[in-house]
C-alpha cells in the first residue's frame, strides 16, 4: 500500500483526505478484557478520530466484562454501518461465541471498505468471520495453537506484535494492542502523530510488527557472566539509536553488550525476532521519517544524519520498506 493511501478514508469519509476524523467502532464482547478494550479508547482520541464503543448485538445492553465489572453502551451494532475502523478488543477463548449478528456485521463492514483489527483473541472473532482465511494474522502466543486448531486456513505468527495486511489488522495481547494501534496512528497521520500520542501514554510510540513476543526460550540464555548481559538488551539498543548516523557493525553492537558476535546474534534475534542489521535499518527509517515531517532538511541531509549515506539510498529504503518516495512521504505528512 502506498503511503499516500489511506485505508482509513476507504469508505470515503473519514481519515487523511476524507472529510471528517477517522471513525472507530469497538464492539464490547461478553466478558472482554478491560485491558484491551481501554487501549483503543486511550489511542484514537478527537481531532483525528472519531471513537464509539458498540454493543455485540443489534439491541445495546448491559454486558459483563472480566474483573466483575459491568459495562453498558448506547448503541447497538448499527453504528459498525458508519465505521472506517472496526477493532475488536479480546474474548475469552474458551467460552466466548461470537454472535450471528456481529459475526454478519464485520462481514459487512469489511466488505464495503473498513479497516478491521483485533487485538490479542479477538483474531478469533475475525476468523470465525471468515476474515482471517488465507492471511497471516497474530494472536497472542498462548492462543496460537488453538487457533491454528479451529482455523487451518489461517497462518498464525505467534512471533509478531502484530500485522499489518492491508485492510485486516491482529495483534498479540497487552502492549502489543498499543503498539497496533499506534501503528494505525503512524498509518493514517505519520510518525510525528504517532510520536505525540505514545508520549501522552508515556509508551515507546515506535516497535516494528516484526519484533518478537515474549514466548519461553528454546535455546539457553546468554551467559549472566558475559559483561553487560545481565542489564539485558535494552542499553545496547538505546546506544544505538543514539549512534544511527554512524557505521555501527555487528562487532561494534556484540562488544557493547559484552559477547561474542555469535552470541550477540543468537540472543538479539531470539529477543527481538530479527537481525542487528534489519533492526538498524527499520530504526534509521523511522529516523528519516520523523525528520522529513518536522524539518525542512535536504533529502540528502536526512539520509546523513540517519546513516543512510545518500538520497539515493534513502530513496532505496523508502521504496523497498514503504512503497512510496522521501518527496512523496514529506508532501503527504509535513504539516
Amino acid at each position: 500500500m502506498g503511503v499516500g493511501e489511506n485505508r482509513g478514508a476507504a469508505t470515503g469519509r473519514g481519515g487523511p483526505g476524507g472529510e471528517g476524523p477517522v471513525r472507530v467502532v469497538v464492539p464490547v464482547l461478553e466478558e472482554t478484557s478491560l485491558f484491551e478494550l481501554a487501549v483503543p479508547c486511550a489511542v484514537f482520541e478527537p481531532p483525528h478520530y472519531e471513537l464509539t464503543l458498540c454493543d455485540s448485538t443489534p439491541a445495546p445492553g448491559p454486558r459483563r466484562a472480566r474483573g466483575g465489572l459491568r459495562l453498558e453502551t448506547e448503541r447497538g451494532l448499527a453504528a459498525l454501518d458508519e465505521a472506517d475502523l472496526v477493532i475488536v478488543p479480546a474474548c475469552v477463548v474458551a467460552s466466548y461465541e461470537p454472535p450471528a449478528a456481529l459475526l454478519a456485521a464485520l462481514r459487512a463492514a469489511h466488505a464495503r471498505g473498513a479497516r478491521i483489527a483485533s487485538l490479542c483473541s479477538g483474531a478469533f472473532v475475525l476468523a470465525d468471520a471468515g476474515l482471517l482465511d488465507g492471511r497471516t494474522v497474530a494472536t497472542h502466543w498462548m492462543y496460537a495453537d488453538e487457533l491454528r486448531r479451529r482455523h487451518p486456513r489461517v497462518r498464525v505468527d505467534e512471533r509478531s506484535l502484530y500485522v499489518d495486511d492491508g485492510d485486516v489488522l491482529t495483534s498479540a495481547g497487552t502492549a502489543a494492542a498499543i503498539d497496533l494501534c499506534l501503528h494505525i496512528v503512524r498509518r493514517d497521520y505519520g510518525t510525528a502523530a504517532a510520536g505525540e500520542v505514545g508520549r501522552r501514554m508515556v509508551v515507546a510510540p515506535h516497535r516494528e510488527g516484526g519484533q518478537a513476543q515474549y514466548v519461553p526460550p528454546r535455546q539457553a540464555a546468554l551467559p549472566r557472566s558475559a559483561e553487560g548481559a545481565a542489564e539485558g538488551l535494552a542499553p545496547v539498543l538505546d546506544w544505538a539509536v543514539e549512534r544511527l548516523h554512524e557505521p555501527l557493525t555487528m562487532g561494534q553492537l556484540a562488544s557493547r553488550a559484552g559477547t561474542s558476535t555469535r552470541t550477540f546474534g543468537r540472543w538479539f534475534a531470539r529477543e527481538v525476532g530479527t537481525t542487528p542489521l534489519k533492526w538498524l535499518n527499520q530504526q534509521r527509517v523511522a529516523r528519516a521519517r520523523e525528520l522529513l515531517e518536522t524539518t525542512d532538511l535536504p533529502v540528502d541531509s536526512v539520509a546523513q544524519r540517519c546513516g543512510l549515506g545518500t538520497g539515493d539510498g534513502l530513496r532505496q529504503h523508502f521504496r523497498r520498506t514503504l512503497n512510496t518516495t522521501p518527496a512523496t512521504y514529506r508532501r503527504t505528512f509535513r504539516p
